[in-house]
């Protein structure tokens, strides 16, 4: 009985976890497939699809503005959920992948600038090499199976939330076109209502759906970009945590993140992937690969957050403020923090934001992101899979699997 009281159901990212982050294979396997397909006699046929109208919007347009709200309305549930409820609950959890994610986007951010300061234009890209994808980063891991400790997988994901806190804050603050007061207004007034709904304990979904669609319509129509609405969205679902117990497994928060994370993670991010990693790569020179841009991104990613990362998470375990995580070695540690560059799906939404209405810069914004990502990939995991097969530290007990 005492067992059945203390239960706590699993969230969507703790079952992701438990996966192996299956879904970041996927999304591996649509950016492959977008560089085959942008390669190849099926290439015209691609870009004039992606560019066909369907309705007021392109179909490219649909996929970044309207099946991505489903994206962020996932990632602002799992912020939510894990600030309240879950690996970030408490002060001493989001000490470490706090500090390390800080670390994480500073430091590419300076390199991306140091390297594009003599073109104004191409600093607008500063924040593209500053995020991590947890569902790509994730997949790596998978590949490595079990001898990797599970709380090098919780810091990786708490860190790539905060991560993602951070980005959704940048694309608020810095990609935002001309304000329009009466959208502004209208979707002011539609998160209002959505306050009202959670406070009035009310639980079904359906009028948090159609209040969902309105914002988002008047998000789109204001000025601020559209993805930003999922992420208000989640900010409104009811979940409500109570000290010493654990949220109701029914609640519209649970229910709401369990039925969107198979559709999100196998679906949307999918189609996302392979809309945007398309890039012809027949006849681009030397020039254009290692041009300001690409060169910034790739460069961020791979140098830039293992740097910032494992440099931030180190001073933090030297000077006593966190402490390593259990089970797992410095080298470890350095290994998850070359992953940290993996930065495929927030990285190509922010390029895209960053430079509208210029295809050559977002080329270079896909090659960037594309190489940085692929050699964080490769070292990263290869880091740790040497390093895992050295014995564990005097003292060290190794955790079991079911451990997390």
């Amino acid at each position: 009985m005492t067992e059945s009281r203390t239960y706590r159901p699993p969230s969507a990212l703790r079952s992701l976890l438990s996966s192996e982050a299956g879904s970041g294979l996927v999304l591996m396997a649509a950016a492959v497939l977008a560089l085959i397909v942008a390669n190849s006699p099926l290439s015209d046929a691609y870009f004039r699809t992606l560019e066909a109208h369907l309705g007021p919007l392109s179909i490219l347009h649909w996929v970044n503005d309207g099946l991505m709200a489903l994206f962020f309305l996932l990632v602002g549930l799992e912020i939510k959920r894990e600030f309240l409820d879950g690996q970030l609950s408490s002060w001493p959890r989001r000490i470490l992948p706090g500090i390390a994610a800080a670390g994480g986007m500073i430091v590419p951010a300076l390199i991306y600038i140091a390297i594009n300061a003599g073109e104004a234009a191409n600093l607008r890209g500063w924040a593209i090499p500053t995020a991590t994808d947890i569902a790509f980063a994730l997949g790596v891991l998978m590949l490595l199976g079990p001898r990797v400790p599970v709380s090098l997988k919780v810091f990786l994901t708490a860190l790539a939330i905060i991560d993602d806190l951070g980005a959704v804050t940048i694309i608020a603050v810095l990609y935002t076109d001309e304000l329009s007061g009466l959208w502004l207004g209208l979707a002011a007034a539609t998160l209002l209502a959505l306050w009202a709904l959670n406070r009035a304990h009310v639980t079904r979904l359906t009028p948090y759906v159609v209040l969902g669609v309105l914002l988002w319509f008047f998000v789109l129509k204001s000025g601020v970009h559209a993805s930003l609405a999922g992420v208000a969205l989640a900010l409104t679902i009811p979940l409500r945590p109570s000290p010493g117990k654990p949220d109701d497994a029914e609640s519209l928060l649970h229910r709401l993140e369990h039925g969107l994370q198979p559709w999100v993670g196998y679906l949307v991010v999918p189609i996302f992937g392979f809309a945007n990693a398309g890039v012809r790569l027949v006849g681009m020179d030397a020039a254009a690969a290692f041009a300001d841009i690409p060169l910034g991104i790739a460069a961020g990613l791979f140098i830039g957050k293992q740097v910032g990362v494992f440099a931030s998470s180190w001073l933090a375990i030297r000077m006593g403020i966190a402490d390593c995580p259990r089970d797992a070695s410095l080298p470890q540690l350095y290994g998850v923090s070359i992953l940290c560059g993996i930065g495929f799906t927030m990285s190509l939404f922010i390029g895209l934001l960053a430079f509208p209405g210029a295809p050559h810069l977002q080329d270079g914004v896909k090659l960037g992101v594309l190489a940085g990502s692929l050699c964080s990939a490769l070292l990263g995991a290869a880091v740790i899979r040497l390093c895992t097969s050295a014995p564990l530290r005097k003292g060290q007990v190794a955790a079991p699997e079911a451990q997390g």
